[in-house]
């Protein structure tokens, strides 16, 4: 299970996202994770192991004025909770959160390691 948050507009989206998150936090409490945007492209991701006050302390250290970002809590299923299972996941510029459970994720795994994929976590996410 997981609580998964997301916000555009011309507000600061980080105090946004981490509201959204502690009132999702019944949904997952292992791990929390926001990524931003910012008009240049520019992104901050940050996550951390634990609950959102945890990932709320690293975000007042790293506030952005971005109006682009999305949030998750993660209630670990696959892969111990820890900040590098935490999502928002990356690949190139592609960002992404999810709920939900990879059956055969032990299968897709192994297909994508033969084509020489490098997997960042132990999620199950990461096949996606």
């Amino acid at each position: 299970m997981c609580g998964i948050v997301g916000y555009i507009g011309n507000k600061q989206a980080q105090p946004i996202l981490i509201g959204g998150l502690k009132r999702l936090e019944y949904r997952g409490y292992d791990s929390s994770g926001i990524v931003t945007i910012n008009n240049s492209g520019k992104d901050t991701l940050l996550r951390a192991k634990g609950k959102v006050a945890e990932l709320e302390t690293r975000v007042n250290a790293h506030e952005t004025a971005d109006g682009v970002g999305i949030g998750h809590t993660r209630w670990a299923t696959h892969g111990e909770p820890s900040k590098r299972n935490a999502h928002p996941h990356r690949v190139g510029d592609i960002y992404l959160v999810h709920n939900g459970i990879i059956e055969n994720y032990q299968d897709l795994k192994a297909e994508l390691q033969k084509d020489d994929y490098d997997f960042k976590s132990d999620t199950d996410s990461e096949v996606l």
